[in-house]
């Protein structure tokens, strides 16, 4: 997977800075065509956040890059929760630390794991960019039972979209690179945990502890 061999080491910096400008930007976009979709813009980030660690797989990002990036992006969002100088990116509706959860998981995970072994890592973030994301997005515009967990409104069409997304993301992660994969019922399991998991989702919290447990389950069950 890692093609940084051979290519100028300011090459990945610039893709990824350069992505986070963009959604920055759509973001902003976003937040003003559609005001009264406040969740969109936050979305739209959360998303296309994921594609940053396959982005550092790919260029093969050294540690000693991702680690402090990783760290000064989280800072920036806990500033920017603060003090609204994005305000694409966050919430103004409800108390969440969000987006401040997220940055500090990518953080740990590339402090656990990069760049020995990034499949955790891109596991724990993809499942949240996409699994979480997309079940945010699907769950509140499609009619279904509805619950409450710690005052979080989860759907079953959400939580179908999070565990369908999640089991096909790590199934696609373990075709990519099976010599540290799982076995697939294993994966499955781990899709049902995540799923069980990010049904708690108090204050944001579920960005670390989703990541986290994927992560985790990956090293844990792999060969």
């Amino acid at each position: 997977m890692n093609v940084g061999l051979g290519s100028p080491p300011w090459l990945g910096p610039a893709l990824i800075s350069g992505w986070l400008t963009t959604l920055a930007l759509l973001a902003s976009l976003v937040k003003r065509r559609w005001p009264n979709q406040q969740e969109w813009s936050r979305k739209l980030v959360h998303i296309g956040t994921g594609p940053v660690v396959v982005m550092a797989w790919a260029c093969g990002i050294d540690r000693a890059i991702a680690v402090p990036v990783a760290g000064a992006v989280t800072l920036l969002a806990a500033l920017n929760h603060r003090l609204r100088i994005l305000p694409g990116i966050e919430d103004i509706d409800r108390h969440s630390y969000g987006t401040i959860a997220y940055g500090a998981s990518i953080t740990l995970l590339f402090w656990l794991f990069w760049p020995t072994r990034p499949e955790p890592v891109v596991a724990g973030v993809l499942t949240m960019a996409l699994g979480d994301g997309l079940a945010g997005l699907v769950g509140p515009l499609v009619s279904s039972p509805r619950w409450q967990v710690l005052g979080q409104t989860r759907s079953l069409v959400g939580t179908a979209v999070m565990g369908i997304t999640t089991a096909a993301v790590l199934l696609g992660l373990a075709l990519l690179q099976p010599a540290s994969a799982p076995h697939p019922w294993a994966l499955l399991a781990m899709a049902a945990v995540a799923t069980g998991v990010e049904q708690w989702a108090s204050a944001g919290i579920d960005n670390l502890t989703v990541p986290l447990a994927v992560a985790g389950m990956w090293v844990w069950l792999g060969p």
